[in-house]
């Protein structure tokens, strides 16, 4: 599935992926109207907004994007409708050619990491009938605990040819708490980052390991030094736009091949309806769409001398 992934990306031209991470407030008002008109104010009724929305975006942007990067907790929140709106935006997105990049961040040992596995990027057998419960071709996970936790994930890829973005430096301002904790005088982030590199040679593509890293656009310097560590994973770069990555940041996480990186836009395109002065909530679906062609222009720009 990296090699999946590459060649949307090359055809695109575009290193970018799409987070369909709604909460309700941000679907519009009329979304939300006739979805609670349908099926009260339920949870049934959350779903099918956050569905319809999904919906809308994909429709607006399927042709300018390589991936999309649902985050299963946006869903979760909403019950078992919530899961079935999961379902139904990741089914829509593969039916337009999109990669899926679940967004889990699941991290635990032995079987219980396998069955998240399983469920997300695997199959499950039920008497003499297998099911892919989902349809993602990556996830995201937590290596907290270490290759117990890692390499139940890698097993169940590798049967599957799917893929996986760990955790090493995330976006978020407190991240530093523990990942720029020095172990042996260098920060753990480094530490996990040649542990990455090393399961990444457990699963390999043609020239990019099925096994990736998660390193967030807000600290480009850090970017720079993972990128030498980890020379064949591929690093899903979030916090661009609203968590405040801008395209001059991410230079550093490309390789000299222009691959090797892509870089995802939650809020900054779902939402941006309601920061923009010519598209309103009736037309959130081209503002969505224009949101990805500023995005992709900020990026060519990143990389001219």
């Amino acid at each position: 599935m990296i090699q999946e992934l590459i060649k949307n990306i090359k055809e695109k031209d575009a290193p970018i992926v799409v987070g369909l991470d709604p909460m309700l407030s941000y679907v519009p008002e009329h979304i939300r109207k006739d979805a609670f008109d349908a099926y009260g104010e339920t949870l049934e009724g959350a779903a099918e907004a956050v569905w319809q929305f999904n919906k809308g975006i994909i429709d607006a942007t399927y042709d300018l994007i390589p991936a999309v990067k649902p985050q299963v907790a946006m869903y979760e929140q909403f019950g078992i409708p919530g899961m079935q709106a999961f379902k139904r935006t990741c089914d829509y997105a593969k039916s337009k050619g999109l990669v899926i990049i679940g967004d889990i961040k699941r991290g635990d040992i032995g079987s219980t990491s396998e069955a998240y596995a399983i469920g997300h990027v695997g199959k499950v057998q039920v008497g003499s009938h297998t099911y892919s419960p989902f349809t993602e071709d990556f996830i995201t996970v937590n290596p907290y605990l270490g290759s117990d936790g890692v390499k139940p994930f890698i097993k169940v890829c590798k049967e599957e040819k799917k893929g996986m973005f760990i955790l090493v430096k995330t976006s978020n301002p407190s991240s530093g708490e523990f990942q720029d904790r020095l172990i042996d005088g260098r920060p753990l982030y480094e530490i996990v980052a040649e542990k990455v590199a090393q399961w990444g040679e457990e699963h390999m593509g043609e020239d990019y390991s099925y096994v990736g890293a998660v390193v967030g656009a807000t600290y480009p310097e850090m970017g720079a030094v993972l990128r030498k560590l980890m020379p064949k994973n591929y690093i899903l770069v979030p916090g661009y736009g609203a968590q405040g990555g801008t395209g001059k940041d991410l230079a550093p996480f490309f390789n000299e091949d222009g691959l090797g990186a892509i870089v995802n836009s939650s809020r900054g395109i779902i939402c941006a309806y309601q920061k923009s002065e010519v598209y309103g909530p009736e037309n959130f679906g081209d503002a969505s769409r224009q949101a990805v062609l500023d995005m992709k222009e900020d990026l060519k720009n990143a990389f001219v001398k």
